[in-house]
């Protein structure tokens, strides 16, 4: 399966791009599995999407929680969350 994957504000500065096409194993199923997977990268990846570090997901642009289904396709986005005043 094929998503393509965007990172917005510090996520996009600390892992050095802004977005990303890839091809996720089978097992990838939900955001968790997709967080998972992209942990294995080691590194700034495990640090950033530990259980635990504030950040935000949404999934062809509906905000969405780990438990949301990934399909062929879908547009991924992770980024922190946003304050303001």
């Amino acid at each position: 399966m094929k998503i393509r994957l965007l990172y917005f504000a510090r996520l996009r500065e600390l892992f050095g791009t802004g977005s990303e096409s890839v091809d996720v194993p089978d097992e990838v199923r939900t955001l968790a599995d997709l967080i998972a997977w992209l942990s294995t990268r080691g590194g700034v990846w495990t640090e950033q999407l530990a259980p635990g570090r504030a950040y935000r997901m949404a999934v062809n642009q509906d905000m969405a929680g780990l438990e949301a289904a990934i399909r062929d396709n879908d547009e991924v986005a992770i980024f922190p969350p946003v304050t303001g005043g």
